[in-house]
């Protein structure tokens, strides 16, 4: 009988690793803005303590013992997760503005219950959700990921020593294969999910069990491993060196989590395989320092507290990533919380040897209730709110005097009598929902493989809006316009998909959108069969920082004149860096003025475009948006912007004077009546 060596083994290593897993993510997320691979080394961990704990405990009782296993791990994770949780709800509530305050107290639900990547990978793929600000609950994510795998392992161990016993085979073999069939599985599908969809993997479970699988392999094997002092001592600065270079080297956030995480998790386990060397030159002898491993005490709680803390430095700050002192104030403000938290917490509230499973449950209970209680009821409550807020928008713009938006610009007299001290509408509470009805339950279009009609259905003339988002924000001006001059309306408008030939214009945040694609084949399809007697599109894109006109554009205007279909092209609006509502909700709307330019040149760049067909006729509503080359943030106690590139519904409405004169004059149609 072959004698399998003890996995049971302490490793003081391990919590140096963490030390410098947390401490890469914490510095990476307050000076750089990016991402480290810590999070992934942690993973690794995770799957190497949780396989290895679960094996001992099949070999010891020949079975998994699900109900003790998750009683300690709840009981041990819940209390300080509970504390941070509460904490975040209440900076919600009385730091941060309304236009945060329910999408936080949704995401503590999703936190405290373990689905916060999901909610997350959602709203990657939601268009209209990208340019949220910062999360304080985002770097919940991974703890999610981590609870998922809690409940998967045990199944998968489970299972192994089943069919380990059935086949009188050895528990520790059985794991392995189950952890090298998950491995080579998860790692294929992250890497075919990664290319595909980056922004939705990163967020994964799926995608990312392949990393805990890596660290179950490494429990079951390390026994085994003989390796001489110096190769370990190789090992074990080589790992370091990796797992130290791997975000400064990487781009993480924009290429994890496929074969490229096995950088920071490859250097995770050469630490581990180095171990305890006893060398004086060994790498451990720098991870089992008393101050480093003191750190690695406190990871848990440090990472739980970090984030938040940032987020509320930045939000008081307004600054989008910290200034040197700030960090140094926000990094010392987390280890003081993580400390406090751990003594007063997490050992307090440890499991212990005479802890009974009920016990550990009702201490889990008694901090996890409270949290999902009190941010269901704040939800509930915002939800309500928000209902009342719309209701009385649509009575507030009944007052026209009041509410004028756009139509100020052209009337000095109308902003001169323009009430003092009305409130803004939409309220910042709902304006990220102040959406056209485009997106919106039955008529919601976008995307959608299916002719949407709207203004006047038996209209003589018809006029179709196509492109992405920003063509699709313009909407109620046009469905106004149309009513008023019998137009019939068509929208074939896809979020973050343009009306062009090139690829490259496609991509979102990097990534390549074969869908897209796709849907402009339709769009022209569509647009060949009704040949509409004219095409609204963009003529460019404006970028944060510029502004571009594409060939490819042209290429598709070119295929409408091979139609004998007219095309108005419009200037895409400015775009800033940070929401405009939360602008206006840290400083007022009066002084969230911003400039037009970097966003847009001097000059339209579409005028460089070359062989342009003779059927475009060019035009440019940003003097409605942005007078003088300046964008306040509200114009006739409207709020213009409900993010930070998308006009409001509301403001929109009141563009359709100007979007009425700006088609007919491109055309040279005649209102009716005239």
């Amino acid at each position: 009988m072959v004698r399998v060596p003890s996995s049971h083994v302490y490793r003081p290593e391990i919590q140096g690793l963490r030390a410098f897993a947390v401490l890469l993510v914490a510095v990476y997320h307050i000076w750089f803005g990016r991402v480290s691979g810590g999070v992934d080394v942690f993973l690794f961990l995770t799957g190497f303590l949780i396989t290895g704990s679960l094996l001992r405990g099949v070999e010891r009782d020949g079975r998994v013992q699900p109900v003790a296993f998750l009683a300690r791990l709840a009981r041990r994770l819940f209390p300080a997760a509970a504390v941070v949780l509460l904490a975040v709800l209440l900076m919600g509530w009385l730091l941060l503005p309304g236009t945060r305050q329910y999408d936080v107290a949704c995401e503590t639900v999703a936190s405290a219950l373990y689905f916060e990547n999901w909610t997350l990978a959602s709203n990657t793929v939601d268009y209209l959700a990208r340019d949220k600000p910062l999360s304080p609950l985002q770097h919940f994510w991974s703890l999610s990921i981590q609870g998922q795998f809690y409940l998967a392992w045990l199944v998968l161990v489970a299972l192994a020593a089943a069919a380990a016993k059935a086949l009188k085979a050895s528990p520790r073999a059985a794991v392995l294969a189950g952890c090298a069939a998950v491995f080579a599985g998860s790692l294929a599908y992250s890497v075919a999910a990664t290319a595909e969809r980056q922004q939705w993997a990163y967020f994964d479970t799926g995608a990312r069990l392949w990393e805990f699988a890596l660290g179950g392999m490494l429990a079951i094997a390390l026994p085994f491993l003989k390796l001489p002092e110096r190769v370990r001592v190789v090992l074990g600065w080589t790992g370091l060196a990796a797992l130290l270079s791997c975000g400064a080297l990487l781009e993480v956030s924009t290429m994890f989590p496929g074969w490229i995480a096995l950088w920071p998790t490859g250097a995770a386990l050469l630490v581990i395989v180095s171990g305890t060397t006893g060398s004086r030159w060994g790498a451990d002898r720098l991870l089992t320092w008393r101050p480093l491993a003191a750190v690695g005490d406190h990871s848990y709680s440090l990472y739980l507290w970090h984030w938040p803390i940032l987020v509320a430095y930045l939000y008081i700050a307004g600054r989008s990533t910290a200034t040197v002192l700030g960090g140094v104030l926000v990094l010392g403000l987390s280890l003081a919380a993580a400390y406090l938290t751990k003594r007063f917490v997490e050992d307090r509230t440890a499991p212990r040897r005479t802890s009974t499973r009920r016990w550990s449950v009702a201490v889990a209970a008694a901090f996890l209730v409270p949290v999902v209680v009190t941010a269901g009821a704040a939800q509930a409550q915002l939800a309500e709110r928000q209902e009342r807020l719309e209701a009385e928008i649509a009575e507030a713009l009944e007052d026209g005097d009041a509410y004028p938006g756009a139509a100020v610009l052209d009337d000095p007299a109308l902003a001169e009598s323009l009430p003092e001290d009305m409130p803004l509408l939409p309220p910042l509470e709902t304006v990220a929902q102040d959406l056209p009805r485009v997106y919106k339950g039955e008529d919601d279009c976008d995307g959608a493989r299916r002719l949407c009609v709207f203004g006047d259905a038996e209209g003589q003339r018809t006029v179709a809006l196509v492109g992405a988002s920003r063509i699709a924000h313009y909407f109620p001006a046009f469905e106004q316009a149309a009513l008023g001059n019998g137009w019939r309306l068509l929208v074939l408008s896809k979020s973050s998909c343009q009306f062009t030939s090139e690829p490259g214009i496609e991509e979102v945040r990097g990534e390549f959108d074969a869908d897209c694609a796709e849907y402009n084949e339709w769009a022209l399809g569509q647009l060949e069969e009704q040949r509409p007697d004219l095409v609204v599109t963009l003529s460019g894109r404006a970028h944060t920082d510029d502004e571009r006109a594409y060939p490819g554009f042209v290429d598709r205007w070119r295929e409408l004149d091979a139609w004998g279909i007219p095309v108005l092209a419009l200037r895409d609006l400015p775009r800033f860096p940070d929401p405009v509502p939360e602008c206006v909700a840290r400083i007022g709307a009066g002084a969230c003025v911003f400039e037009a330019e970097p966003s847009h040149d001097p000059t339209d760049p579409s005028a460089a475009l070359e062989d342009v067909p003779d059927n475009v006729a060019f035009a440019d509503l940003t003097p409605y948006v942005c007078p003088d080359g300046e964008c306040p943030a509200a114009i006739g106690n409207i709020l213009v912007y409900r993010d930070t590139s998308h006009l409001t519904d509301t403001y929109a409405a009141t563009l359709a004077p100007f979007v009425e004169r700006t088609v007919l004059d491109a055309t040279g149609w005649q209102r009716p009546g005239t």
